[in-house]
């Protein structure tokens, strides 16, 4: 039985690779993991479904989560619906076709991933942040983009490219110097935030 979801993971992740569809990467999908599991991590919001591949990964590492993924373009979300019923893991994973912007949750969560439109990060933050349950966290990938955050702008052609680089920056700058949260930066995968509420003492020291 597990050898058959093992597979079945496996060529959902080739297809996808094949289709050009940007899912995590291993070494993002094994940090967080491990951080579902040391934090013991139940809820999860993950913001960009894919094709359910990240959901499934996460899923996986314990029965006893449960996740709720937002996926808004509609081939990708029948794919990840096919995915998730292929794994028998609708009982784990709600899927929900919609803008994430135009979505709201009354519960708390006690992860959430923003991993969508890289130029909205900030806008799934502020809309998300009062679904984060206490002691909670906030993790966004792909914060280097493939490399170009680090890059001089004036090396970059595209202008749409300049504009989003641009965006990415500015919301690492907000997480990095905002007063309620604390931000590690890890560069691992694609480069990912790790945010948590900062606590009343760490304020007064």
């Amino acid at each position: 039985m597990v050898e058959d979801l093992q597979k079945k993971l496996k060529e959902i992740k080739k297809e996808a690779l094949e289709d050009k569809v940007p899912i995590m990467n291993d070494e993002t999908l094994s940090f967080i993991t491990n951080l579902i599991a040391r934090k013991n991590i139940r809820n999860i919001l993950e913001i960009g479904t894919a094709v359910g591949y990240s959901s499934i990964v996460m899923a996986l590492t314990n029965p006893n989560i449960k996740i709720v993924t937002i996926e808004k373009d509609n081939a990708r979300y029948m794919k990840a619906l096919k995915n998730i019923k292929e794994m028998n893991l609708e009982d784990q994973i709600t899927l929900i076709f919609n803008d994430a912007l135009e979505v709201s949750f009354k519960e708390k969560f006690d992860l959430i991933i923003i991993d969508a439109a890289k130029s909205k990060n900030l806008e799934f933050f502020e809309n998300f942040e009062r679904n984060l349950d206490e002691g909670g966290t906030i993790i966004t990938d792909n914060l280097s983009f493939h490399g170009y955050v680090e890059k001089d702008l004036k090396e970059i052609e595209s202008r749409n490219v300049r504009s989003l680089v641009k965006k990415i920056r500015e919301y690492r700058d907000f997480l990095e110097n905002h007063p309620k949260y604390k931000t590690v930066i890890h560069e691992i995968g694609d480069t990912i935030s790790v945010t948590e509420r900062r606590n009343i003492d760490e304020d007064n020291i």
